[in-house]
Order: structure tokens, then C-alpha cells, then sequence
């Protein structure tokens, strides 16, 4: 199990090299196809524990993250059998469920916020369950009580032990109930939903999740035998069955690398194209970017972005100026306002890029203000830009990154600046991003990986 792991891994961590240097101001060309999904990912692969049969799954990104949840569930027991670059075939069928009880297991659950998926499927077919306490990115809190409340709803009981900063969960008296989300978590929901799957009775979820990565693990769970209804909408009813069955599913593109990319051949003024894109999965993000004022075409499933000198912000209709803040889906999804910032700042015109979701995730733009973007942070969720209109390029400068996004909005920055840019603590990236580095090469951008 340990050497398809490290094999996974090869591309991401490259001989301790930490940092990016970046020569900017080189425009771009060529095609990008963007990797799997990573928050898809977690959900997904975390979903093989409700069976004991195969399940194959394809366009798995190759990410740490990623990399991390698959060495997991091989040390659980799970057969893991990597066929391809990005398809696995998984096997639950000999869990070893005291190893969750482990110090081992805790201390490589705890490097990893995605762990906690682990405990919907564990509570469903074991009927018992641990979180470690999570880590992951620096963006301030993150809260687990909708995944704790909604297990206590269904009937499960918990402790915490807090010399172990370890949730202990137990489902042996779980059954369908009605639960009203206090916020509609993606990963939550995704929890509750598969925990409800095998649990006796019939569970609705209202304010439910209903972002396309959630019904991606609905239809999946259905094609295993769940009965789940109300895919696509914030009320999701789920009948418990008995047994679930294994499957084949195939992950969609990530939304958060389309967004990424269209942001990154506006700020270059490059012509890029996004290929399999899949265009009728982005909701809101395309039409966001085009009030940033980024001209783009959509041909089949790719998305065309030609070569722009300037790009100016849009104004609502009364001339007062425009205002993009994160939302529950179908809302703007928060994992794409650092690209929307970094953006603004070479655009023509102004615009407030309120984050509501999280407390700190904004935190990145004094870098960005030290590169020359004329940026106000009013408090820790608004920023009031300034868009340049590129009257003087960005300039490189050595800067950190504090977390997966926020890094990768950092990238685009330092490639559209004047000079050179040394970004570091790109473990962050390498995180959400697979082999961003030589995905770029392959598109003009001078960037390489180094030591600092």
C-alpha cells in the first residue's frame, strides 16, 4: 500500500524544494484541461467504507490532500489498487476499525481536514467512529459541530476526549429523523448524508448543501443502492437500506482551477483555452468573472479566453460600484475570491470583495499591496480594490503562502508582475493544485521550483 502512496507522490514533492521563483510579466498561450476535483475527491473516496465491493474511481486529482485520505484508508485496510495515474479501485472489505482507535491513526487524521468524511461512512456500516481534531488550512475556524450535531440527531452518541483531542462516536441506536442545518456545510451534508444511507428509517436534510460535488456523491450513493431524493435542492430525503454495493464514478473537473485559470489569463493578457471545462457545472463562476470584465467564449465544454490589453469592472445598474461576496451554492463559491481580488487589482474601475464565510482569508493582501495594489482592508471580511488598469505592472517581491487559495491567487500575482517573485510554504499549493508548476511551463510561464 505504502509504495502506490509514495509513487502518487512523487510529482508533488520534488527533493525538500519549498519554494516557487517566478519571472513575471511573460504572456501566456496554449490549452489547460483542468485536474479532478479536490473537494469532490474527499467525499467521494471517503465513500468506499459504506461497501465491501469494488468501486473504481476515475479523474482522481493527484494532490497531497488527496494522496493523504487514499494512504489512510489503506492503512484502515482498504485494498487500494491504482490503475491508472488518476483512477483507483478501492475495497473495504477487511476494515480494521480498531486502528481508528489508534495513536497512528489520530496523528494522520489530524494532518488532514478531510479525515472527518471518514465518520458518515464509518458510522453507517460499523456503527462506530472517530475524529481527531483536524488541520488543514489557516483561514480561520472551521467549525465541526454540523457534522457532530447531525450524527447526535440521528441517534448517535458522543464523547470527547480531550487528552486525545479525539471525538468518539456511537451509532448502534442511529435511525431517521428530520434535521434542520444551522448552515448548509458541504462536507457536513456530505457526512450526514452517507451516516443517513444505512441508518433505518427515513432522514431529511433541509438547508442541505446542494453544491454539484454534493450530487455527485447522491447520484453515486444511489448508483450503490441508496434511495436518495432531492438531489440538486436543499432538502434531501434519504431512506435507509441495508447494504450498499459497488460502482464506478468518475470525478468533475475542478471549478475552482477553471476559475483560477480564467483569472490568470486575464491578469497575463494571455489567450488561453480550458479544456473539458465542464461548463454547465460552474453555476455563477463564469458570469462573476465577466462583471471583472474578462471577455470569454464557450465552444463544446471548453471555455476560450482571447488576449486582453484591459479589462474594466462592471458597475450595478445604478453606477454604484459592484460588490462580489462568497454564498452558499448556487451562490459564488468563497474558494474563488482570492483569484477575484488579485484580479481587480490590474482592472480598470474598483470593486468590494466581501468574504463572509471565513474570517481570515483575506489576510494575503498585504503581500499583494507590497507588490504595488492599491488595496484597503476595511476589516478581516472586506477589501476594497482598486484596479490599477495596468498603469503600473505589480512587481515581484518574496512572499508566503498562507493557504491552498490564497497561494494560487499569489501565483497569478507574481506571473503577472514586473521582476522576480520567490513564493514559499508551497506545500499549501501543492495541497489543492496537482503539478501546477510544470502545468504552467507547458503554457510559457517561467517558474521553477527551488529552495529558500
Amino acid at each position: 500500500m505504502i509504495s502506490l502512496f509514495v509513487l502518487s507522490l512523487q510529482p508533488q514533492v520534488r527533493h525538500g524544494m519549498n519554494a516557487f521563483e517566478v519571472i513575471g510579466g511573460k504572456k501566456l498561450q496554449g490549452a489547460i484541461t483542468p485536474q479532478g476535483a479536490k473537494n469532490e475527491a474527499l467525499q467521494i473516496i471517503s465513500a468506499v467504507l459504506l461497501t465491501p465491493e469494488k468501486v473504481t474511481i476515475s479523474n482522481i486529482p493527484d494532490i497531497v490532500d488527496v494522496n493523504l485520505l487514499i494512504e489512510l484508508l489503506g492503512e484502515m485496510g482498504v485494498g487500494t489498487e491504482r490503475i491508472s495515474r488518476d483512477t483507483c479501485i478501492f475495497e473495504a472489505k477487511n476494515v480494521n476499525t480498531d486502528y481508528l482507535n489508534s495513536e497512528d491513526y489520530r496523528k494522520k487524521s489530524s494532518r488532514l481536514r478531510g479525515s472527518v468524511m471518514l465518520a458518515g461512512p464509518m458510522l453507517a456500516r460499523f456503527k462506530k467512529a472517530f475524529i481527531s481534531k483536524p488541520g488543514g488550512d489557516k483561514i480561520g475556524r472551521r467549525r465541526l459541530d454540523t457534522h457532530i450535531i447531525g450524527f447526535e440527531k440521528l441517534g448517535a452518541a458522543f464523547n470527547y476526549e480531550s487528552e486525545q483531542s479525539v471525538f468518539v462516536l456511537d451509532g448502534r441506536r442511529m435511525k431517521g429523523t428530520y434535521i434542520l442545518l444551522d448552515e448548509p456545510s458541504v462536507t457536513g451534508t456530505a457526512n450526514i448524508v452517507m451516516a443517513a444511507c444505512m441508518t433505518p428509517g427515513t432522514t431529511t436534510i433541509y438547508n442541505a448543501a446542494c453544491e454539484p460535488y454534493l450530487q455527485q456523491l447522491c447520484k453515486m450513493l444511489n448508483r450503490m443502492g441508496a434511495r436518495i431524493t432531492g438531489i440538486g435542492s436543499n432538502m434531501l430525503s434519504i431512506e435507509g437500506v441495508d447494504y450498499l454495493g459497488g460502482t464506478e464514478h468518475r470525478m468533475l473537473p475542478d471549478m475552482i482551477e477553471v476559475g483560477s485559470f480564467i483569472g490568470l489569463a486575464a491578469m497575463t493578457q494571455s489567450a488561453i483555452t480550458i479544456k473539458n471545462a465542464g461548463i454547465e457545472h460552474l453555476g455563477v463562476i463564469p458570469d462573476k468573472f465577466k462583471q471583472l470584465g474578462i471577455a470569454m467564449e464557450f465552444a463544446g465544454d471548453d471555455i476560450i479566453i482571447p488576449a486582453q490589453d484591459l479589462y474594466e469592472i462592471q458597475t450595478f445598474l445604478d453606477g454604484s460600484v459592484l460588490t462580489i461576496y462568497d454564498h452558499p451554492w448556487p451562490g459564488f463559491t468563497p474558494d474563488l475570491l482570492s483569484i477575484v481580488l488579485v484580479v481587480a487589482t490590474q482592472a480598470k474601475g474598483s470593486v468590494l470583495v466581501h468574504q463572509k464565510m471565513f474570517e481570515s482569508r483575506l489576510f494575503f493582501t498585504d503581500k499583494l499591496i507590497d507588490m504595488g495594489a492599491q488595496i484597503i482592508l476595511c476589516d478581516p471580511h472586506r477589501a476594497a480594490v482598486i484596479g490599477l488598469a495596468r498603469e503600473q505592472n505589480l512587481r515581484g517581491i518574496t512572499m508566503s503562502s498562507p493557504d491552498i487559495r490564497a497561494g494560487v491567487a499569489l501565483l497569478i500575482a507574481a506571473l503577472s508582475a514586473e521582476g522576480r517573485s520567490v513564493i514559499q510554504n508551497i506545500e499549501q499549493i501543492d495541497r489543492g493544485y496537482q503539478q501546477i508548476d510544470t502545468r504552467l511551463q507547458q503554457l510559457g510561464a517561467a517558474i521553477r521550483r527551488i529552495n529558500a
